[in-house]
């Protein structure tokens, strides 16, 4: 048998904090002493079919301050509804909406919504978020039929604003707030509408194509041309200024008369080459001799 103290108080605080007061407590919130609301959450108390208190703030409530001796039997006989508040979203796939063209448009429209009167949720309606549901689908196709194509695909901001004020009264009175409502995509619902679409965009895509591409040759062509242009001005200037330059390097040379007839002497021994006719070298004084040559005339051609 255990007869130390410690040992005996560790057995004593044990069965305090893990038995004894659980159990206190539990049987305080079987009568009603208190009430433990989390965050997000409210608690509705209802006895025989009359609501005795809601309460929606987190934190814990004593029921005996707020609902009197009602509070001991509210857990037994009567009923606690636990309803979470938080912000809950939906999105809503192909609304079918007609455009004011008769083009079949599916509309895909996303909202968020939150409890905001515990109450009217519970009783004022037996399925509120089915019938925000259906208020919203009815709202969308009902408000936006009709309009133009042009208009649905521009204006989701303004068409977002019209389904929310067309909801909005209806779904408070059921306690079942609406919040953000946003028009997230639009699209055809008739397959063969689309691939119309579709060929009409491929074909302004190859048109767009050619045109780009046509555009850029005639850039090359005129690119081209005005090089070409340009190039020719440049040759023509030069052709002409050529004798110019001639000019003025044959009259640089005329002021050296030695390197004038140096010059001359070379124009001449170079043209008699090229033009092929023998040479005789006569020495000089040889007058004489320069008339035999002459006399003779061409020589003869060797004997075969």
């Amino acid at each position: 048998m255990i007869t130390s103290p410690f040992f005996l108080a560790a057995a004593v605080t044990f069965f305090g904090l893990w038995i004894a007061v659980p159990v206190l407590l539990g049987i305080l919130r079987l009568l009603g002493f208190y009430a433990i609301v989390h965050e997000g959450t409210s608690k509705v108390f209802v006895l025989f079919g009359n609501v005795l208190e809601t309460i929606t703030e987190p934190g814990i409530h004593f029921l005996w301050l707020k609902m009197g001796p009602a509070a001991l039997i509210v857990n037994w006989i009567g009923t606690c509804y636990t309803l979470d508040m938080r912000m809950d979203q939906v999105y809503r796939r192909s609304e079918p909406v007609n455009s004011e063209e008769g083009a079949p448009i599916g509309i895909g429209i996303w909202y968020e919504m939150y409890v905001s009167d515990p109450v009217a949720f519970l009783f004022k309606n037996a399925d509120p978020r089915g019938s925000l549901a259906a208020n919203v689908s009815n709202a969308t196709v009902r408000s936006l039929s009709n309009m133009k194509l042009a208009a649905m695909l521009g204006n989701r901001h303004q068409m977002s604003q019209v389904v929310r004020e067309e909801v909005s009264p209806k779904s408070h009175e059921w306690g079942y707030k609406l919040g953000s409502v946003y028009i997230r995509k639009i699209h055809l619902r008739d397959p063969r509408m689309i691939k119309q679409i579709e060929e009409k965009v491929v074909n302004r895509l190859r048109q767009v194509t050619a045109a780009i591409k046509q555009d850029g040759e005639n850039q090359v062509n005129i690119i081209a041309s005005t090089a070409s242009r340009q190039a020719a001005i440049a040759f023509a200037e030069a052709a002409a200024l050529r004798p110019k330059i001639v000019g003025q390097a044959l009259k640089t040379i005329s002021s050296a008369p030695d390197i004038l007839q140096a010059m001359f002497e070379i124009l001449e021994v170079q043209r008699v080459l090229e033009s092929g006719a023998e040479i005789t070298m006569v020495p000089p004084g040889s007058d004489m001799l320069s008339q035999l040559i002459a006399a003779r005339g061409k020589p003869a051609a060797p004997p075969a």
